[in-house]
């Protein structure tokens, strides 16, 4: 093939010759954007961990709830060094001390440092957080993978789910922190107790449909092991929602746990927690606003954060969303 032949084969003038210089790196799909001749350089394919990154990096809820998230993470694992105060130190005389350079978030009905105790409730919010994620992803997906590929044992531990789902949440994690006792540990026992059955449900619908897949069926035909199946060949593939259901979860047991704390069966004071200075602040809401007010901003801000991070996961790994895109 002549310099003249591959110029007419790329749409090119023949008397110019072969194209000079590297071949331009495009994302598929992007021909049509660039003009009728794009689709005809050479493409380089990124891989899917690539893509789904890119998508994730211009989702605009996605970073600005991950912005979010990192900001109160950062100063949940920094608080020794952001707040030198001691959240429980009483100061009678600095009792309902309004906002001021000198107390950013003013002080509460003992004369404690507010700012300092919302910092360390965000620090509370985050390990109670990332806990109860932590006892879903590993029972969660558990249950749901062993429920899902053992049809079995599905009934029976569906229905055991379904009992538990039949609770509110909150009704729930009140009961079991009433027979555990209020403290931190219990309250994350509590809470994994209440949304283990909701992240099973989601692993067991991903496992029915895939271990119907033909890749899974030639598998087993070829005589590999259930766990060799589950560990290689399905679980994989059944992550994406997993981890939209966890951003989710990571939510909710923030919220939780701070309702928990509002009604008294939560971290037992003086501990700092969202919620039990908002139960401290309510009977001061006229004459000292602020109480009640700065953490429950602070709250509203880091649930709104995770939703924003989850509704941004959802909807670049989810499949159906992409194709109606």
């Amino acid at each position: 093939m002549t310099a003249h032949d591959v110029g007419f084969d790329r749409g090119l003038d023949p008397s110019i010759g072969p194209p000079l210089g590297p071949a331009l790196d495009l994302e598929p799909g992007l021909g049509p954007l660039l003009g009728p001749d794009a689709e005809d350089v050479p493409q380089r394919r990124l891989s899917p961990a690539r893509l789904t990154l890119r998508r994730l990096l211009h989702h605009r809820l996605f970073m600005t709830g991950f912005v979010v998230f990192v900001f109160v993470l950062v100063v949940a694992v920094l608080a020794p060094w952001i707040t030198s105060a001691d959240p429980d130190r009483l100061a009678m005389r600095y009792r309902f001390l309004s906002p001021s350079p000198e107390h950013l978030f003013g002080t509460d009905n003992f004369g404690r440092s507010l700012y300092s105790r919302v910092i360390w409730g965000a620090r509370l919010s985050m390990i109670i957080g990332v806990s109860v994620v932590a006892i879903n992803a590993v029972l969660g997906t558990a249950i749901g993978a062993a429920a899902g590929y053992f049809r079995r044992i599905d009934n029976v531990v569906m229905r055991i789910n379904d009992a538990l789902m039949a609770f509110p949440a909150v009704l729930l994690a009140i009961a079991v922190t009433a027979v555990l006792g209020p403290s931190l540990n219990d309250v994350i026992i509590a809470l994994g107790v209440v949304y283990t059955p909701r992240t099973a449900r989601i692993v067991r619908s991903s496992v029915i449909v895939l271990r119907e897949m033909e890749y899974v069926q030639a598998a087993v035909a070829a005589g590999a092991g259930h766990w060799r199946i589950l560990r290689r060949h399905i679980l994989p593939n059944a992550m994406a929602p997993l981890i939209v259901q966890l951003s989710f979860l990571f939510a909710y047991a923030v919220l939780t746990e701070a309702t928990l704390s509002f009604l008294g069966v939560g971290a037992v004071p003086p501990t700092p927690t969202w919620g039990n200075i908002m139960a401290e602040g309510r009977q001061y809401m006229v004459d000292a606003p602020w109480i009640i007010t700065i953490p429950g901003l602070a709250l509203m801000v880091t649930v709104l954060g995770l939703n924003l991070l989850g509704d941004g996961l959802r909807d670049v790994l989810d499949p159906r969303l992409r194709i109606q895109q």
